[in-house]
């Protein structure tokens, strides 16, 4: 087994080979002045099971560019089986087709993907569990919840808990923390998108007040509709609201919103390499998934289940 990296994401890619007591594989992934990109690896990969850990975060197009040339340069040094480990996949929000003569932008990064050799997917929170569909190879979707739920029960262990959904579509992702922390109550906010990036909260379904809130979603991006719902539960008398997210994607002045919020705390995972403005923040907080992922890459390798782990 190989562990080979892209640049979107290094310090993670390392943190994953420490967890598996590997080296990461000699490898140049440069770019010519042209910005080009170049791949060159520098060892033999002949007949190895080859991890590629790249996440297709900003700069999307060049992250997703580099992992597909990564693939195609195993294929060709005639690696056995390769496994793109995406632990943020981009493009996942164009899912279906919101409006006519729109793409679907996923389906088309999957075949991008497949065509470029994988012959197996492991990504973290899809934005929508159908996208493993999109892939017409193995695809693992890991859930950073056992991580979170074991943090919110380290921290807000003690107090009365609320986990909450920030719209109704994350009803079964909060459904499935609350399961994890003995079965907490759950909450919805209702809100009204009237144009994308924009959102009005109108109502909060269950009743908040006094308890610590949990809300939890898969990403944040511009971080409107999460400062939104956590100003109305604090209005709605909750005590504290804090935010669990698996993609920090934080673009623009998502990092200035969150620290002038009603959130006490906004915590995301790594799966996104943290810029220096939320490393600053005092109030956000990163917690590491390459154990999980780690622990994953080791069972597929040994053609082990990778499901029990959420068991």
């Amino acid at each position: 087994m190989k562990i080979m990296a892209g640049n979107s994401n290094l310090p993670l890619a390392r943190a994953i080979a420490a967890y598996l007591e590997l080296p990461l594989t000699d490898a140049s992934v440069r770019r010519f002045a042209d910005d080009e990109v170049f791949v060159e690896i520098h060892e033999n990969v002949r007949g190895e099971d080859v991890f590629v850990v790249q996440s297709t975060s900003h700069p999307t197009n060049d992250n997703l560019m580099e992992l597909l040339i990564c693939i195609d340069a195993l294929r060709r040094a005639s690696a056995k089986r390769i496994t793109a480990v995406i632990p943020y996949f981009g493009y996942a929000r164009q899912d279906r087709k919101p409006g006519p003569r729109t793409p679907i932008s996923a389906k088309l990064v999957a075949n991008l993907i497949t065509t470029a050799g994988a012959d197996r997917v492991l990504a973290v929170d899809l934005h929508a569990g159908q996208i493993q569909g999109f892939f017409d190879i193995p695809t693992d979707n890991l859930f950073a919840a056992p991580v979170m739920a074991a943090d919110v029960q380290a921290r807000y262990g003690a107090q009365p808990l609320m986990v909450v959904s920030p719209d109704v579509g994350g009803v079964v992702r909060a459904r499935a923390l609350a399961k994890r922390l003995d079965n907490a109550p759950l909450s919805i906010v209702d809100k009204r998108r009237d144009k994308p990036g924009q959102s009005e909260v109108m109502n909060i379904i269950g009743d908040v007040e006094g308890r610590a809130c949990i809300l939890i979603d898969d990403i944040i991006d511009s971080g409107g509709t999460l400062c939104n719902a956590a100003q109305a539960l604090m209005d709605a008398g909750a005590a504290s609201v804090t935010a669990y997210l698996s993609h920090g994607v934080l673009s623009g002045s998502a990092v200035e919103r969150v620290n002038k919020s009603a959130l006490k705390e906004l915590v995301i995972t790594d799966t996104i390499q943290p810029t220096e403005a939320t490393q600053q923040s005092d109030r956000i907080r990163v917690l590491s998934i390459a154990p999980l992922i780690g622990e994953a890459i080791r069972r597929i390798a040994d053609e082990s289940s990778v499901s029990s782990l959420f068991d």
